[in-house]
């Protein structure tokens, strides 16, 4: 039996300048001088307590990506009073699950998501394959003007940011510019891959190597995966085995073009070069069955739900996206302890990143197939005119949740639902529901 201990952190918010290559410095906001902020490490069961102090010029939250947490510790404004400038926030929360998880902002996001308010947050266990070493790569991309300032751009380019999401034209890995990363020849490393981008789709490809997919968001898969190529989408994670390689062969990290119809198509990018070294032995162990993973319903469940994202016309946007026919719909109330089977559709022609706060959830169908491989997800891709049906269950964390697009600029349009768990035997929380009209900055 593992011991489980309390690990506490301290993440300052300030702006301060950061290379992200050796041509290029641009001011950044992030936690702790660091563009991503700090990997925070923990083991299953582990106690996490993070001061949060905020020495930025606006207000901000910090949401857990994918951690099952209480509601009051979700890091929404549904949930909580923004930290205001110079004020801190306790958050306080056992993390319940091995995986690759992140933290981010959550307030004012198209702004401060941009500018490098997120950071990793890795939870390991003794039961986990072993590795000749572990890596975490977020990636993510920036649009900068000739000045290296963050890009705000003219009334058309907004309008087509609000339509496309924003997409910048420099893909950063851990906040550099196509930095190399080394491995030793005959080894087998784990990487964890994060999407932290605003908009951009990632077909991650090693330069047509083969390599294991092992987990995604909510830890691992029961069998390794064997691809070569993975679609990894905003706010998604993708764990990989990569090896092992042949001394001196170096090849690409790549990002093949993904077109989720958008005005500006996209290219191949390289993310990153890797520099394979000299050979040492190896103490990796991959077991082929990782775990297992009940299904919570089968792909017939009775539905319980209908979420519906959309994309409508507007007088006054031009366009709008919607949840329901609403922008930030109101959904209805979710009791603890019912199983919840919901379909999920996309009625729009174009790509849709769904990610739900606080719980894990199951497809149990895509356009009336079952998946390839079962998985814990809460970031899945909807494509255009599709459907998934989703299964989750409410556990005993009562509060205000939300589901939303996670392409920035979409949450940030209306493309969300909130909605309240209740316990039956309490009722509701009396919590009204305070969005602030998307906080949006001059």
């Amino acid at each position: 039996m593992q011991t489980t201990t309390t690990r506490f952190y301290q993440l300052t918010a300030t702006e301060f300048d950061w290379k992200i290559s050796d041509q290029i410095t641009i001011k950044v906001w992030g936690f702790n001088q660091s563009f991503p902020g700090p990997v925070l490490k923990a083991r299953r069961g582990d106690t996490m307590v993070i001061k949060v102090k905020n020495d930025l010029q606006e207000a901000t939250t910090i949401h857990w990506h994918g951690i099952r947490l209480s509601a009051s510790m979700d890091g929404t404004d549904d949930v909580q009073k923004p930290i205001q400038p110079g004020e801190e926030f306790e958050y306080r929360f056992i993390v319940p699950d091995t995986g690759t998880f992140w933290y981010h902002s959550h307030f004012n996001e198209t702004r401060q998501m941009e500018r490098g308010m997120y950071g990793a947050l890795i939870v390991e266990d003794d039961t986990e394959p072993v590795f000749d070493a572990d890596k975490v790569l977020m990636m993510d991309d920036i649009k900068l003007t000739a000045d290296n300032e963050f890009r705000k751009g003219n009334f058309i380019e907004r309008w087509m940011e609000r339509h496309d999401g924003r997409q910048g034209d420099i893909v950063l890995l851990n906040g550099k510019e196509e930095p190399e990363i080394n491995i030793n020849a005959g080894q087998t490393e784990r990487w964890r891959f994060i999407n932290s981008s605003s908009a951009r789709y990632i077909r991650l490809y090693l330069g047509g190597k083969d390599f294991k997919i092992i987990g995604t968001d909510g830890g691992l898969l029961e069998h390794p995966e064997e691809v070569t190529e993975v679609l990894i989408i905003p706010g998604e994670r993708m764990d990989i085995a990569a090896g092992p390689f042949t001394e001196g062969e170096n090849f690409l990290i790549e990002s093949l073009a993904y077109n989720r119809t958008t005005f500006l198509k996209t290219k191949d990018r390289n993310i990153a070069t890797v520099k394979v070294g000299a050979t040492k032995p190896s103490i990796a162990r991959l077991p082929y069955n990782l775990r297992e993973i009940e299904p919570l319903a089968p792909q017939g469940a009775e539905i319980t739900r209908k979420v519906k994202f959309s994309v409508g016309a507007s007088w006054k946007h031009g366009i709008d996206f919607l949840v329901n026919g609403q922008l930030h719909n109101v959904d209805k109330q979710v009791n603890v302890g019912e199983l919840q089977v919901w379909e999920v559709s996309n009625t729009s022609l174009m790509d849709h990143p769904f990610h739900l706060h606080g719980f894990f959830f199951q497809v149990i169908e895509e356009n009336g197939k079952a998946p390839v491989y079962k998985a814990w997800k809460d970031s899945y891709n909807l494509k255009p005119k599709s459907k998934i049906k989703i299964a989750w269950m409410p556990d005993n964390r009562p509060g205000m949740w939300m589901y939303h697009c996670h392409i920035l600029e979409h949450h940030e349009a209306g493309m969300m639902g909130h909605f309240e768990v209740v316990n039956p035997e309490k009722g509701p929380s009396g919590v009204h529901h305070h969005h602030h009209a998307h906080h949006h900055t001059p």
